[in-house]
């Protein structure tokens, strides 16, 4: 979208953000003299009321919650298009992902980091909030005196812990959610704690532990992530088993409170000891006493046996991904069980139609066509290989095509043949190395037209499920 001049009272300066269901302006509060970050629903989303009651359930959480280390809420409103828009803290150094792209973290300050991020939960957790989204990109840096402070931010996938206790729809990012989030079990704030390890683990090693990039991942994790120390030599041993303790998938064996994890981390951190009493006294062997600490080898080596123990899954949390496993199988992958993760959303334009991921969020048009783009960033679809998206385009065409130019990284293939009702296809199905593969698909609408899909998506099952949605109908 152009970008408007104001919203309400707030001059907005320039864009600092864009995700799937929203987009952060720098605006300035020009009644205080300050400045803030306008967040405003896309309008993709403005007629969807789940995703409007969300967007505006997140700043009440935000506002439930008065914390130096949590994103404060200050303002809502509507747009004179319709759409929501929060007004929060401006974070003006960015954030933790951004941070760890740029390289390793220095250990005391990581340390620092989680600390804080940890105080921010912990406040939420006290106020009867769960994020269910912690990962780097949501941990912001605001300028302080004398250095920064980090701030939770992002309260999207947020829940009151009463709506909690019961059965929840699985959800959050794969690299850093619980395993029981995905299972959609009861939850705690054992399952926040699971994602600070996580993003604890990625600050110290600059990369997310266990690399799943898929909920459907998750689900077969049964053990901690590999030693950080083999991914970096000098993060210390006591450091380590901390973190990874904290990455139990049986959420029985991690550390049971924030404190206590957050406790243990700034003592290893201090000391390059486990802390006494802070491993279950039935983990660790008798050995003599050492000031400061219960002997070192003798800690690692239990500590080590706590990450190392087989996960307690309960017979419910079988009996859950049994029936995910069945919805994965009858829907083909995205059809079933990436439905139950996140409802797709139909986008019309002239006639066209597709159901995207809610990912997709960013849509583009042409009168001249009509043509179609959506996408997670339209800017980017021509020059970067990786954006995943859905492209339409009608072409004036008598036939279909035997060949085609391969898109670029990619291996060039024969056509598969079939029909939709009575038309006619061409479908070119290419692999791309490490970027997402693509389907290229031709559709014969009649004598003189023809409809063009392309479709790239790292899922499999979620790219075939794009290219059956798209539909067209004469407008």
């Amino acid at each position: 979208m152009d970008q408007p001049q104001r919203i309400g009272r707030y001059a907005l300066v320039r864009r600092v953000g864009a995700g799937g269901f929203a987009t952060v302006w720098l605006a300035k509060d020009e009644q205080l003299d300050a400045d803030v970050a306008v967040k405003i629903l896309s309008d993709l989303w403005t007629d969807d009321e789940d995703v409007r009651r969300r967007f505006l359930a997140e700043g009440r959480f935000l506002r439930r919650v008065d914390s130096l280390y949590v994103v404060g809420a200050h303002d809502v409103g509507e747009t004179d298009d319709g759409r929501p828009y929060l007004v929060l803290t401006y974070a003006d150094l960015g954030t933790l992902a951004d941070k760890i792209k740029a390289g390793p973290l220095e250990i005391g300050d990581a340390v620092r980091i989680i600390t804080e991020v940890g105080k921010g939960l912990k406040h939420l957790h006290s106020r009867g909030v769960l994020h269910r989204d912690v990962k780097p990109a949501n941990v912001l840096f605001r300028s302080i005196a004398g250095g920064d402070r980090a701030m939770l931010g992002d309260l999207g996938l947020g829940k009151s812990v009463q709506d909690v206790s019961q059965l929840t729809m699985p959800g959050g990012t794969p690299a850093y959610v619980a395993p029981e989030q995905v299972l959609g079990e009861r939850l705690d704030h054992r399952a926040d704690l699971y994602s600070l390890g996580a993003v604890a683990y990625a600050a110290f090693t600059g990369q997310a532990p266990h690399g799943v990039n898929s909920l459907g991942a998750v689900m077969q994790i049964d053990k901690p992530p590999p030693s950080m120390t083999t991914l970096r030599k000098e993060i210390p041993d006591a450091i380590d088993v901390v973190v990874r303790r904290a990455l139990e998938p049986d959420r029985e064996l991690r550390w049971q409170d924030l404190d206590s994890f957050l406790n243990a981390l700034r003592e290893a951190h201090a000391t390059g000891k486990i802390p006494a009493g802070l491993i279950p006294a039935s983990q660790v062997a008798p050995t003599s006493a050492v000031p400061g600490g219960v002997d070192q080898e003798t800690a690692l080596s239990s500590a080590n046996q706590v990450t190392q123990a087989p996960p307690r899954r309960s017979t419910r949390g079988r009996v859950i991904a049994g029936v995910l496993a069945v919805l994965l199988a009858a829907g083909g992958g995205y059809g079933g069980y990436q439905f139950v993760l996140s409802r797709p959303v139909k986008v019309e334009y002239g006639g066209l139609s597709v159901e995207v991921p809610r990912a997709w969020s960013q849509k583009a048009e042409n009168n001249d066509g009509p043509r179609l783009l959506v996408s997670d960033s339209t800017a980017k679809w021509q020059t970067d290989p990786k954006v995943e998206g859905v492209y339409l385009e009608l072409q004036k065409g008598t036939k279909l095509p035997t060949t085609t130019d391969p898109p670029p990284g990619c291996n060039a293939v024969p056509p598969d043949g079939g029909t939709i009702g009575d038309q006619q296809l061409a479908t070119f199905r290419y692999t791309c190395g490490n970027q997402p593969s693509v389907i290229a698909q031709y559709r014969q609408l009649n004598s003189t037209t023809l409809l063009r899909i392309q479709v790239r998506d790292d899922d499999p099952a979620g790219r075939q499920a794009v290219l059956d949605s798209v539909n067209y109908h004469a407008p």
